[in-house]
């Protein structure tokens, strides 16, 4: 199987990053002003981007194991691009918040004990589980992925096309169960593997259905449909739920959020290349964004936090730019001068063809 590559998701990508620091950026900012407490709400929302990077990781990396899945070395060179492209940055930053930081802040260094979960990606179980922890709040995420990459190569490699459907089926079954089991023992849902892993599961569905050629033109308004079928409802039981306490909202948000994000990002892959939206999604800001999307992901955080600290104003829009902007100049100098050092090196470890075309295929960065 040969692998094109679709540049309209390096928008998406882009668009996911920006969901979740809008969301960062707001649900920190303390204030009484109408307006903003509006914005402030609203901006939950993009909480949902974290979803929206789990579908798409869900199919892109299902993609590249459907393509060189008869190839050699299938499992060592998957595990060692993975590798370079995740441990690098990630083991950086943890160097940096748990000892540059606090030697720069004149705070004291965490102890180890409350570090190892980070150390070795259980950070998830332990903000699940309430064991004693500390690290960057965010990288629950990352922990979940990772997670993923760890067992779904052998789902693809060892089962058939029939099976892998099952899997998925399975996988979202667990899930749905995990969350009333958590939710039952006063469990917080948001942050555990199995408890979110439908959402990588719909992404990994996309991949079948692609490598079954159901991911044409012809399929777009089907797409469409199920996008605004989906996603409306969903907003409005979020919109009108209790709170994020609510059960019924816990037991079904993240099925719903993965429904609606495969079918948008179905829809992106079906349209044709001279639809707005195709064209939006492949302008260069959008596309620099996605290409520096995990060095934005790991270091906004932080960047709105030195921002906040040294240069805050009395006005919004300056603060929103300047956070902003702090994130985008340490991400792009991360990317350029560390980063890129290590993707160079996955070139050796290919598994699979890329198609390049005029709408497609840029060097994969997943």
């Amino acid at each position: 199987m040969k692998l094109s590559y679709y540049k309209e998701l390096d928008g998406v990508r882009a668009i996911a990053a920006i969901m979740v620091m809008i969301f960062h950026f707001f649900q920190q900012m303390e204030t009484s002003n109408p307006t903003l407490l509006l914005f402030k709400k609203i901006s939950i929302f993009g909480q949902t981007g974290v979803s929206l990077f789990f579908v798409l990781s869900g199919f892109l990396i299902t993609r590249i194991l459907f393509s060189s899945k008869a190839n050699s070395h299938f499992f060592s060179n998957f595990y060692i691009r993975r590798t370079l492209r995740i441990f690098p940055l990630y083991y950086l930053f943890l160097g940096i918040y748990y000892f540059l930081i606090p030697v720069l802040s004149g705070a004291s260094i965490v102890d180890f004990g409350s570090q190892v979960y980070y150390w070795i990606y259980l950070q998830d179980f332990a903000m699940t589980f309430n064991w004693k922890s500390n690290g960057p709040s965010h990288f629950w995420s990352l922990a979940i992925e990772e997670h993923f990459y760890l067992f779904w190569p052998f789902v693809i490699y060892y089962l058939s096309n029939k099976k892998i459907i099952i899997s998925i089926i399975a996988i979202i079954a667990v899930s749905f169960l995990v969350r009333i089991f958590l939710i039952g023992h006063q469990y917080r849902v948001f942050y555990f593997t199995f408890s979110r892993m439908d959402e990588l599961a719909a992404g990994a569905f996309l991949a079948v259905l692609e490598i079954n050629k159901q991911l044409t033109s012809k399929h777009s308004g089907i797409f469409l449909l199920l996008f605004l079928g989906v996603i409306i409802p969903t907003a409005i039981l979020w919109a009108f739920s209790s709170g994020t306490g609510d059960p019924i909202l816990q037991v079904f948000k993240y099925f719903l959020l993965a429904i609606s994000y495969f079918s948008l990002i179905a829809y992106v892959i079906t349209i044709r290349n001279k639809h707005i939206l195709k064209k939006i999604l492949i302008q260069s800001p959008l596309s620099y964004t996605g290409k520096i999307s995990y060095g934005l992901y790991v270091y906004h955080p932080m960047c709105f936090m030195i921002f906040r600290h040294f240069f805050e104003t009395n006005f919004i829009i300056v603060n929103v730019i300047g956070s902003f902007l702090t994130a985008y100049i340490v991400a792009t100098i991360s990317y350029l001068f560390f980063e890129s050092k290590f993707l160079k090196l996955k070139k050796y470890f290919n598994n699979y063809n890329l198609i390049k075309s005029p709408s497609k295929a840029v060097e994969i960065i997943q």
